[in-house]
């Protein structure tokens, strides 16, 4: 499930202070993100992921989070149809770039779709309904992973929350670290969940590479907890980033190639 070797992102444009963010007040610095980016990108190739590093995109402020429009594994990749109006065209962006690194390429082509609300279970593909993922766009989404080999189930998104991963992060093949909210919502049956610390549920949005985890830096508790539990957590400062309302899981595509 964490065994990734190769990851693309996108450098930030210019034009990502101008991305979507719900606080009008929290105005990103692109000096910020770059540095971010940056660590990021190392943090990434020091798990053992070999990284391509795309081209910014100053017409798509937000392409900078290449997981919201496409989803990527070892059977394929999928492109998506972001929420969000000002992110369409995106994914044909990235579509030359996986048909050259994937023998199959699926397009999703009704409703809409965010990659930030897709999480991937040992035996489950999970999509959450949000205000950027649609009923039509979840059910055409379930049907191409079906395809993959790939069972998926359809969950509501509790209200509130951007993304199913702004909630919650798969930290090993039988738990899933989630904020309060989420775990009300009754969500992953089966499987273990640890809460994120009152206060730092944004920390829920980590990330698991191989041995490590990519954790927020602002939030100790978060990492204190998973240290706790034996895992080799590795702090990365996002707040640059989180004024976008996005988090460490959205700014890669990761797989293992087959």
């Amino acid at each position: 499930m964490f065994h990734f070797d190769s990851a693309i992102v996108r450098s930030p444009s210019r034009s990502v202070v101008g991305g979507l963010r719900a606080d009008e007040r929290q105005v990103p610095t692109y000096p910020g993100i770059v540095a971010e980016h940056r660590a990021y990108v190392v943090a990434l190739e020091a798990a053992g992921l070999e990284v391509e590093v795309l081209p910014a995109l100053e017409a798509f402020p937000d392409s900078v989070f290449v997981e919201d429009p496409a989803l990527v594994f070892a059977e394929g990749a999928v492109l998506l149809r972001p929420g969000a109006p000002s992110r369409t065209g995106e994914a044909a962006q990235l579509a030359p770039t996986l048909e050259d690194r994937f023998e199959r390429v699926v397009a999703l082509l009704a409703g809409h779709v965010d990659g930030g609300d897709v999480l991937v279970t040992p035996d489950r593909v999970y999509i959450g309904l949000s205000l950027r993922t649609d009923a039509l766009g979840a059910r055409a989404l379930a049907s191409i992973l079906e395809g993959f080999g790939r069972p998926a189930t359809i969950v509501p998104t509790p209200p509130g929350v951007l993304h199913l991963k702004s909630a919650a992060a798969l930290i090993d093949e039988e738990t899933v670290l989630v904020t309060e909210t989420l775990a009300a919502a009754g969500l992953f049956a089966g499987m273990r969940r640890v809460l994120a610390p009152r206060g730092e549920e944004q920390g829920a949005n980590a990330l698991r590479l191989n041995d490590v985890v990519l954790v927020c830096a602002a939030f100790q508790r978060t990492i204190d907890l998973l240290t706790q539990r034996g895992m080799s957590v590795v702090p990365l400062a996002v707040s640059e980033v989180g004024k976008l309302d996005a988090g460490l899981s959205c700014l890669s595509l990761r797989w293992k190639r087959g």
